[in-house]
């Protein structure tokens, strides 16, 4: 089964200076994932590379995803994917709310992570962060979807209580390392990408 396009946006809250990151947990009626506390994500859909936005995505977040043999139309189209899937299952919306533009200019291109073979889903996932302040978002409106539950601002040190995927949880730890090294996470950095090669986990980079 060939791995579908798929986005997903860590938002990380660091007021109070606390950094928190935004989780919601996936319906037990769910294939893919059932029951885990997932970063709100999903399918890149065809009307993705339609949807308008008032701020492009940061040349080396484009570039570097250019890198991987995408098109430019295809990468900012993960992108939107990204945006519309925060606000479809958190009622988060990065951009103009008013005009449904979005803001992909915040967004950094963290990690990349494709599901191994034999799972009933397969998505070749691109992993996305901002921070809340940055993006000027409204937190009044976050609600819980269909598509995720229990949505909560979880401290970066208490996270491990949490019934996560083992993949969901590793690029959470890479990020917040990365953050460690430099706090303002950087466009232009690199990040982790996992696959499975010949039965082999394997980490690279993006």
């Amino acid at each position: 089964m060939r791995p579908r396009d798929a986005a997903t946006v860590m938002v990380f809250d660091r007021a109070g200076g606390r950094l928190r990151v935004l989780v919601g947990k996936r319906s037990a009626a769910n294939v893919f994932m059932p029951d885990f506390y997932v970063f709100p994500g999903g399918r890149r859909d065809r009307s993705d590379f339609r949807h308008p936005f008032a701020s492009d995505a940061h040349p080396l977040v484009i570039g570097r995803l250019c890198n991987e043999g995408l098109s430019i139309s295809r990468a900012r189209a993960l992108a939107l994917a990204a945006v519309r899937e925060l606000h479809e299952e958190t009622g988060l919306w990065i951009g103009d709310a008013n005009t449904g533009k979005a803001d992909l200019s915040t967004l950094r291109y963290v990690a990349r992570a494709i599901t191994p073979p034999g799972n009933v889903r397969r998505f070749d996932t691109r992993f996305f962060c901002t921070f809340a302040d940055e993006t000027a978002l409204d937190l009044t409106s976050l609600r819980d979807s269909e598509e995720l539950s229990d949505l909560r601002w979880v401290d970066m040190d208490t996270i491990s209580g949490l019934n996560m995927a083992s993949i969901t949880r590793t690029i959470l730890e890479d990020v917040a390392t990365l953050m460690h090294a430099e706090p303002s996470l950087p466009f232009g950095l690199g990040g982790p990408f996992y696959y499975e090669r010949h039965g082999r986990f394997v980490r690279g980079t993006i």
